[in-house]
């Protein structure tokens, strides 16, 4: 059972990932690969939209989506933007990344191959790693203007769509625990992180949601 405290902190962090950019038209989107089909959902959409005419979807396999994504992340999400009718000639796969930097390095390789010149990106996330996300993209590719997305979805909305509350939690946590000490190590820059989510974080820390965490040493 998950504590009622436990749900508040969460939402804490939750909206602290939360970037709160208005999408904009951009030179390319870029869909982080993850377990969630959303982001390519969402990826699709402002295609769709016109707010760029060009897709990289981004990722390999993790042990969360090693089974319910055998082909790989990227390819997943290609098969769904086919599917909701993306030509293929607007879509480009980058098969290896498996974190974060590599999803943002990985994906400015491909592109700078193909001579695309890239002014700004609109980077597709998943809702709780949206500032992760971001912060990322600053820190690799500081020459492009980076803007965030992700499904517009409440905290709880996006627990029923998962159906694993504490697959959820733990996420969160793991995604705000990076943006403590990946700025040191140098993965990501540096944000300043309100009292209450810091506060909210060491308590989730301490009631077990921590099977995200990385070694901090």
């Amino acid at each position: 059972m998950i504590s009622v405290q436990s749900w508040s902190d969460a939402q804490q962090l939750w909206d602290f990932q939360q970037m709160h950019h208005e999408p904009r038209p951009c030179s390319v989107g870029i869909g982080l690969g993850s377990h969630d089909l959303g982001v390519a959902d969402v990826t699709v959409d402002l295609y769709q939209r016109g707010m760029f005419p060009l897709i990289v979807f981004t990722g390999a396999t993790s042990r969360t989506t090693r089974d319910r994504m055998p082909r790989g992340e990227a390819e997943h999400y290609r098969e769904r933007a086919l599917e909701l009718g993306v030509p293929a000639s607007a879509i480009l796969v980058e098969p290896k990344a498996r974190n974060t930097g590599e999803n943002i390095n990985f994906s400015r390789a491909l592109l700078e191959e193909r001579s695309l010149d890239v002014s700004s990106v609109l980077l597709v996330s998943k809702p709780y790693e949206e500032r992760r996300a971001y912060a990322t993209a600053r820190k690799l590719w500081p020459a492009v203007q980076i803007t965030s997305a992700s499904a517009p979805m409440t905290l709880s909305d996006y627990v029923d769509s998962m159906k694993d509350p504490r697959l959820v939690m733990d996420m969160l946590v793991g995604a705000q625990q990076r943006l403590f000490i990946y700025p040191d190590q140098g993965f990501m820059i540096r944000q300043d992180v309100p009292e209450p989510v810091a506060a909210a974080y060491g308590r989730l820390c301490a009631e077990g949601f921590t099977s995200r965490l990385v070694p901090s040493t």
